[in-house]
């Protein structure tokens, strides 16, 4: 039996409404038969390990789980620009020649120039405006 494929879940991971999104995220890609790093809970990215300084762990976790990952997909919502990390994040996938895909469900732009910051938009594989779209790209994937 073949292995599942690994999904990175990039994206910001701050307020209550984005983990909340991570999550429902992850079980519609879970559902659809990938395994999926959920930096949130598969990093060690807690208030608690940030209090106990141990950011080299999350950042070691967090690239482990890039480098193990078939795709990264990230979630490029929170206002015209990207979240540091997730840029960060989509930039080491590319620069390893892991598939990058974007979903932008927020409606704001990046103006003329584009829907995001034209170095994400560019290095992306695709980019889908809502959850079904993403979803009905990456069964492709499957």
């Amino acid at each position: 039996m073949d292995e599942k494929k690994q999904i990175y879940l990039a994206g910001p991971l701050f307020s209550q409404a984005e983990r909340d999104f991570n999550v429902m995220l992850r079980d519609r890609l879970v559902e659809m038969g990938f395994s999926v790093f959920l930096p949130q809970e598969d990093g060690n990215d807690t208030e608690s390990s940030r209090r106990e300084d141990r950011q080299k762990n999350i950042f070691e976790n967090d690239v482990r789980g890039i480098d193990e990952s078939d795709i990264v997909l990230a979630v490029l919502d929170g206002g015209s620009d990207v979240d540091s990390g997730t840029a960060w994040e989509m930039g080491y996938a590319y620069a390893k020649g892991i598939p990058v895909f974007g979903l932008k469900t927020d409606f704001r732009t990046f103006g003329d120039e584009g829907i995001v910051n034209l170095m994400m938009e560019i290095a992306v594989d695709a980019l889908e405006r809502d959850v079904d779209g993403i979803l009905k790209v990456l069964e492709n994937y499957l």
